[in-house]
């Protein structure tokens, strides 16, 4: 079989089958084997019937760079893409979305899904993450029947227990497919200090000799120097007749400081047509941006085939790096973890500074599903005839059994990380009569593990008391009345997280309370993500905030909310926002950098924009547009897509 010029493989070819046959289809293979070519099939089948198809994607920089790709094949017209934030051709055939605005829409029974035939589910193993996973489970849960979904994952070894619930709760047959061989083989080396590039046995085989190690420790002793560590740059050298790279490193300030030590070694000629593109594509942006540390090093090193990425930069300068390593004239490109989900751009080599990373509590090594996520990207389909992935290994962190069992096969299961919301409890209540509610609880992922097909096990508890928990709370604070919502309860069943918070204000009186000012202050705060070590040198006490603190203070709930507590240190970013005086004068107030600072603007417009679709109140409605418009001016100048 063939399509779009291209000999299908045989599990290409079985997942089609199933999809002309009506059914659900999960494929289960390695990165860069070609599933979304099945997804292409369907969109292309579909758009020319003239029916609609979602394509979903973890986060909003894999959504992007599906819009880019459809709207190259079908016209920018035909496609849409919606974010939160970003709203473009709401009513295209094709829809590229965030999982999480899919999940919105079937929970609330938005009718703008009714009228679609697939459902793709990208990086379904994202079921597991425990903060976000519940978000990937209700989707199915509570897709239309007619809807038929196509989940793509890397590996899953227990596709089929996950293709049977899929099955048990929608009532329609799921196909499985496995494929297991990568189309580019993938050589792994490890990188050592003293080996250079070497295999994991050939490091073991050198750390168990006894006498290498006391002559090591005893030279170091007499020279009183620290053990030698493995150099980024030797590494580059030393492999640099498999380039491009990829070079993940856990860490922002990292990848830029080896972005600048790669160039400093002069490794490299400079390519002026990199130069030339780089001013093109920089011609009409603002010339404050040559002021950032990246933007200056970009520009310093690009020209050489170095880059970095990482969420910090600008939206702009993540478009010309990742056009550039599309187009094959980036050498090296340093970057950190989040652009194996978001970016799909492979490489001919793969290389990890380590497999130990903060997971935001403590080190720890990557599991398995983690490695070859990242290390799937090496080896380009149809232009290596091999991979290869490099991992930088420190000999005191050096565990054999431990590293060997990673890179080696992907073992672990998705499972379910179901928990009921407030968001989600309300949209029960005001969607559902109690015996579907019942029903509705019994269908999780977590439920069908536990007792297989008999969902409807009385013993089956955990879900029941966890919604008449929150039910009972939500009656006690006035959202639930009975088997109903109240205004209140309906006002919050819009709004996606922090739902009685912003209901607390936005659905009492207390937002009369409130002129723009404190409005889009008290949304900061609520959209605030705080990290460590960040700096506000200057902040802007006034007597608006101090009324707000009095407002916070005097209401029994908001009072005990910790986030109000930053509404000081956020003056630094609000102050000069609402008197429309740009990025830069933000920048010059706080250490975030400039990209969590257009990300930060980009949640406080989704939340506004939830809180004016919520309310019937058209004088808010109002407020909240001036403050909408307010944050739009300020970031719109440097947003991409």
């Amino acid at each position: 079989m063939h399509y779009k010029n291209l000999k299908l493989d045989k599990f290409q070819e079985d997942a089609i089958k199933a999809i002309e046959h009506n059914k659900s289809v999960i494929v289960s293979a390695p990165t860069g084997s070609g599933k979304t070519l099945i997804a292409d099939y369907i969109i292309d089948r579909d758009f020319r019937k003239g029916i609609r198809v979602i394509y979903t994607a973890p986060i909003k920089a894999l959504s992007n760079q599906k819009y880019k790709e459809f709207s190259r094949s079908y016209g920018e017209k035909n496609v849409g893409v919606l974010t939160g934030d970003v709203q473009k051709n709401p009513d295209a055939l094709i829809l590229i979305m965030t999982t999480e605005i899919y999940h919105n829409m079937v929970l609330s029974q938005d009718p703008f899904v009714d009228n679609v035939s697939y459902v793709i589910f990208d990086e379904i193993h994202y079921i597991n993450d425990i903060e976000r996973g519940y978000v990937w489970e209700e989707s199915i849960i509570f897709s239309k029947p007619n809807v038929r979904i196509l989940c793509l994952s890397a590996t899953i070894p227990n596709a089929g227990e996950f293709a049977s619930w899929i099955e048990t709760i929608k009532g329609h047959e799921v196909v499985v497919v496995r494929h297991d061989e990568r189309p580019v083989p993938l050589h792994v080396n490890l990188y050592d200090a003293h080996l250079g590039i070497t295999t994991l046995k050939n490091l073991k085989d050198a750390m168990d000799i006894p006498e290498y190690n006391s002559v090591m420790h005893s030279r170091f002793r007499k020279r009183r120097e620290k053990p030698k560590l493995p150099s980024h740059t030797e590494l580059i050298k030393e492999m640099r007749n498999n380039l491009p790279c990829l070079f993940f490193s856990f860490s922002r300030q990292g990848c830029q400081r080896k972005a600048m030590e790669l160039f400093g070694k002069m490794m490299f000629q400079p390519n002026p047509e990199i130069s030339a593109f780089v001013r093109a594509k920089l011609a009409n942006a603002n010339p404050e941006i040559n002021k950032l540390d990246s933007v200056r090093i970009l520009r310093q090193t690009l020209p050489y085939g170095i880059a970095f990425h990482h969420a910090g930069i600008l939206p702009i300068m993540k478009e010309i790096v990742e056009e550039l390593f599309e187009k094959g004239m980036i050498k090296v490109l340093y970057t950190t973890e989040t652009f194996a989900v978001g970016i799909n751009m492979p490489a001919k080599s793969v290389c990890f500074e380590s497999l130990r990373k903060f997971d935001g509590v403590s080190f720890r090594l990557m599991n398995s599903k983690e490695y070859f996520q990242i290390a799937g990207r090496a080896g380009r389909r149809g232009i290596d005839t091999e991979g290869f992935v490099y991992i930088v290994v420190e000999r005191k962190f050096f565990d054999y059994g431990k590293i060997s069992k990673i890179i080696h096969s992907d073992t672990l299961p998705i499972n379910s990380q179901f928990r009921l919301s407030v968001n989600t409890v309300l949209n029960l209540i005001r969607h559902h009569n109690e015996k579907e509610i019942d029903e509705i609880l019994c269908k999780s992922f977590h439920s069908f593990q536990k007792y297989k097909k008999n969902l409807m096990n009385r013993e089956n508890v955990i879900s029941h008391n966890a919604f008449y928990n929150y039910k009972k709370k939500l009656e006690k604070m006035g959202y639930v009345e009975g088997n109903s919502l109240t205004e209140k309860g309906v006002f919050a069943s819009n709004i996606y997280s922090d739902e009685m918070l912003i209901g607390e204000i936005f659905a009492t009186d207390c937002y009369t309370k409130l002129n723009e000012y404190q409005m889009l202050m008290i949304v900061a705060c609520i959209c605030y993500e705080a990290r460590e070590r960040t700096e506000f040198s200057k902040t802007y006490p006034s007597k608006s905030e101090n009324d707000l603190r009095k407002i916070i203070w005097h209401d029994p709930y908001l009072k005990r909310e910790k986030r109000f507590g930053q509404i000081e240190n956020l003056t630094s970013i609000v102050h000069p926002l609402y008197h429309s005086q740009g990025l830069f004068k933000i920048l010059q107030n706080t250490s975030l950098q400039e990209g969590d600072i257009i990300r930060f603007l980009r949640l406080i417009v989704d939340k506004l924009g939830q809180i004016k679709s919520a309310t019937q109140d058209s004088r808010l409605r109002d407020m909240l547009s001036n403050c909408q418009k307010l944050v739009d001016d300020c970031v719109g100048q440097f947003d991409a897509i």
